[in-house]
């Protein structure tokens, strides 16, 4: 199974308003059919097009070839198919769990969207009403995602031990890091894309991006971009990094990286995992630290590491203990 860590954060990370855009009565137009049996669950062809609607304009508007457009469609509904296979075991873990969420932690989640995103009530109905959900709706949903997230970190988190062992190794190994000198505080936007992908898959991730430019061109902020795209259903992901030497990059983002001043982001990268864009916040002379001034900072790089894969190994043993059939091609 290819791990997709936009699912992962979808369910660690408090989102802005839950589930994907519902489709507008005049277009539903989607012959809906069975596409996969997931334990005693189905996914339709038409849950499938509703994650799919938002990507579907960008990739219009590229002007691809009918050939690679109809190639681009076709692997990004297989990876949506993926999702929401993961998301239906875990909602089944959700049920078998018994997993409960009280009326005021979904009051305390909204409360936080709204305040994030700076909206009334009345304006946090308007989005709602500009996605065809209604605000009984949407409870229904952030109870979901919050039984997702509520399961995750007792299935996951709970179990997770960093040693002090652990993280004097990880001082040692990443020196460097910690000797002082200039270090970049980076952002990035991110489209992920497997070693296996296909030549469509690839194009498709490069044109999300360039599409991320030219907002950038516009003069949207970069860390306004990252922060939407936490709070929306998206191929295109983005992250604060933190601060980073430069000798600590690979060497593809250690040369975009070198090219740049403070509140200047890079062209596309292509990386191990896919592409991305660099945003340089800011750059910092820093003096060295000692271990005891650092030592949670790496816990907690540490431990993000092991709950992804102990992510991925708790998603995979579901799938093995489970009844996936899929009845067609999405």
């Amino acid at each position: 199974m290819k791990f997709n860590k936009i699912f992962l954060s979808a369910i660690l990370v408090l989102g802005s308003l839950g589930a994907p855009a519902r489709a507008l009565p005049a277009e539903a137009a989607v012959v809906d059919r069975v596409v996969a049996v997931v334990n005693e669950d189905v996914i339709t062809l038409y849950d499938i097009e509703t994650l799919l609607r938002p990507l579907v304009q960008n990739i219009k508007n590229q002007r691809l070839s009918p050939e690679r457009e109809l190639q681009t469609l076709a692997q990004l509904r297989t990876e949506m198919l993926n999702n929401l296979i993961d998301t239906k075991l875990t909602e089944q873990e959700v049920k078998r769990h018994k997993v409960a969420i009280s009326e005021e932690e979904i009051d305390n989640y909204i409360r936080q969207v709204r305040q994030r995103r700076a909206a009334s009530e009345e304006q946090l109905r308007g989005i709602l009403a500009e996605q065809g959900m209604t605000v009984e709706e949407y409870r229904k949903e952030v109870k979901l995602q919050l039984q997702r997230t509520k399961l995750v970190n007792r299935e996951v988190r709970s179990k997770v031990v960093i040693t002090e062992a652990e993280i004097k190794a990880y001082y040692e190994k990443n020196r460097a890091k910690y000797g002082g000198g200039t270090q970049y505080h980076l952002w990035n936007l991110f489209v992920r894309v497997s070693g296996q992908a296909s030549s469509a898959s690839r194009a498709a991730a490069q044109n999300m991006l360039e599409a991320v430019l030219a907002d950038l061109r516009q003069g949207r902020s970069f860390q306004e971009i990252v922060r939407w795209t936490a709070e929306k259903p998206s191929a295109v992901q983005g992250s604060d990094l933190g601060l980073f030497r430069i000798e600590e990059l690979t060497p593809r983002l250690r040369e975009a990286v070198r090219e740049l001043k403070a509140g200047q982001y890079s062209s596309i990268v292509e990386t191990d995992f896919g592409y991305q864009i660099v945003f340089i916040q800011d750059m910092q002379e820093t003096a060295s630290r000692p271990l005891a001034q650092v030592e949670s900072e790496i816990q907690d790089i540490l431990f993000r590491e092991r709950v992804d894969s102990r992510f991925v190994a708790w998603l995979s043993d579901l799938r093995k203990r489970s009844h996936i059939q899929v009845v067609a091609a999405p």
